[in-house]
């Protein structure tokens, strides 16, 4: 009997719980009053591997750090160059000066005032030869640095520098704490202290990433009272935590997007945004492998990977064809390079000239050696290894055999891409929403460590135009130096540019003040918020409802 009335118990609990989470869900489209509190909870597929901007080429630790940090400049919601921690600047008419004056007031997290030593510091470090940055190429052009005052800091350039207004949105570092120490042993790595909206709290390996608000943030202190980040390394166990309510936000997959989120209940629950990324995936080449090394063999295996199939049946129709480092609806695009629709013929055709023939067994060989490599994909990127299983049957088509390898994020970085330890890899780049500028990735002055030329491209012509891009300020003269650089990457195929993906965003509906624009929704997340009769967490340490 006792059994009994505790089971009718938990049944009375249940409905009421149930009803209780309807009755909230239809209340999440109130927008309710602006109030400070709750926790924002997302998740990333990586591990951060560090937290000092300047020393991470990753997005996992970008991500992260952009909430902790901030530059003199940054972009507004439509893309427009705007104050951050500089109140204004003035520009030289010439445009080789421009002197940057500093918000007063602002301190860092530690309580210490920030100044103009600040960025001499940062700029400093940046351009120091012992400083393993792939970023250094824009500050590297900077003739002169000077700290006029406590609040104000002057920069001057040899020569018209197209990118230098954008390049200072680079991260200030501070520099009661870092300068005359080994930046590369700084404890800042792992709990970094910035000026940005939230405060670093704790980093517990393989787990989270916890930051607080910012009370004292000089745009206003943060609604949100605090944002965890935690790691979780495979999608669909993401999407799981996504709608058993442990996390506030994701990206979704095309799968997700399409099929597994467009249903009442979830719609009740999450607001879903869709844009076209700013980003690519691309199948790169290590252009030191002995096969690689010949631009018929990388044109070949182009040809041979069907983009159409891969956008209709991976992306569910979610994303573009890629055909160079730029999208299709910026002003820098070049629509006419070269294309590589899905030609079998053309594959074996080119791979002929490049001396390769069938084996008894069907297999492409050169020389007695096979035709064989393995290619390298992360962990926790559904999307990413269903196209190498896709790209693995379409080569074996051809004769070609191919390998998959999936490396957990933390060790693909450092142990794979930064050692140019692989034959080819799946990856992806973010494209720069304010300035086409591409020399850190393309120049062949790029390829040391920690440098983002991983691929080993070298091409002289391609070198001398992104220079001449880079230094000039009129349009139309550097979208004639782009067009041209996208023809010679078209050409040389060092990549097989793959698709641009829509970003499709799930976030659920008690955040607030979320406004969609040409920059995404980010750009303005200090100032999400969430109802105080809407709130999920308090505001305690623990993640506890």
């Amino acid at each position: 009997m006792p059994c009994k009335k505790l089971i009718i118990f938990f049944l009375i609990v249940l409905f009421l719980t149930s009803c209780s989470a309807k009755k909230d869900a239809s209340h999440y489209d109130d927008p309710g009053k602006p109030s400070y509190g709750d926790t924002m909870v997302t998740a990333s597929i990586g591990e951060a591997s560090s937290l000092i901007p300047i020393l991470a080429s990753d997005s996992a630790s970008h991500e992260i750090a952009g909430y902790i940090y901030n530059g003199l400049v940054k972009l507004d919601k439509n893309l427009n160059i705007v104050g951050d921690l500089a109140e204004s600047w003035d520009i030289s008419k010439d445009k080789l000066t421009f002197t940057f004056h500093l918000k007063k007031g602002v301190k860092w997290h530690d309580g210490k005032p920030f100044s103009a030593h600040d960025v001499m510091y940062t700029y400093k470090v940046i351009v120091d030869p012992k400083t393993p940055t792939p970023y250094s190429g824009d500050f590297k052009q900077v003739k002169e640095a000077r700290v006029l005052n406590d609040y104000t800091f002057q920069v001057k350039y040899d020569k018209p520098f197209a990118p230098s207004l954008i390049s200072w949105g680079t991260s200030i570092l501070p520099r009661h704490l870092l300068e005359g120490k080994d930046i590369t042993k700084s404890p800042l790595i792992r709990k970094p202290i910035g000026t940005g909206p939230y405060v670093f709290k704790e980093w517990i390996p393989g787990d989270r990433v916890v930051l607080v608000a910012n009370d004292e943030y000089f745009e206003g202190r943060p609604y949100i009272a605090r944002h965890v980040i935690k790691i979780i390394p495979d999608s669909a166990t993401m999407f799981l935590e996504l709608k058993n309510n442990s996390i506030d936000s994701m990206s979704l997959t095309p799968l997700q997007f399409t099929k597994q989120t467009d249903y009442p209940a979830f719609k009740r629950e999450f607001n879903r945004f869709q844009y076209l990324s700013f980003s690519y995936v691309y199948f790169g080449y290590n252009l030191r492998h002995q096969f690689f090394k010949d631009k018929r063999v990388r044109q070949a295996i182009s040809y041979a990977i069907d983009k159409k199939e891969i956008i209709d049946g991976i992306l569910f129709g979610q994303g573009v064809e890629a055909t160079g480092p730029y999208k299709p609806d910026m002003w820098v695009y070049n629509k006419d390079v070269k294309r590589y629709d899905h030609n079998i013929e053309k594959a074996l055709g080119l791979l002929r000239e490049a001396g390769f023939e069938k084996g008894q067994d069907n297999t492409l060989q050169k020389e007695g050696k096979p035709f064989e490599f393995t290619i390298l994909v992360n962990q926790g990127n559904d999307v990413r290894i269903r196209c190498a299983e896709l790209i693995q049957q379409r080569l074996k088509d051809i004769g070609i055999n191919v390998k998959i390898r999936v490396v957990e994020w933390a060790s693909f970085i450092n142990e794979f891409i930064d050692k140019r330890n692989f034959e080819v890899v799946i990856l992806g780049w973010t494209i720069s929403r304010s300035d086409p500028d591409i020399y850190d990735v393309w120049h062949s002055s790029k390829q040391g460590p920690k440098e983002l030329n991983f691929m080993s491209f070298e091409n002289k012509e391609v070198d001398e135009l992104l220079v001449k891009a880079r230094h000039t300020f009129d349009k139309n003269e550097r979208k004639r130096y782009y067009d041209r650089i996208q023809e010679i990457l078209a050409e040389e195929q060092p990549y097989t540019f793959l698709f641009i993906p829509y970003a499709n965003l799930a976030i659920h509906k008690r955040f607030k003040n979320i406004e969609p624009a040409p920059a995404g929704i980010g750009y303005n997340v200090y100032k999400w918020y969430v109802p105080e009769e809407q709130r999920r967490y308090k505001t305690g340490v623990s993640i506890s409802p």
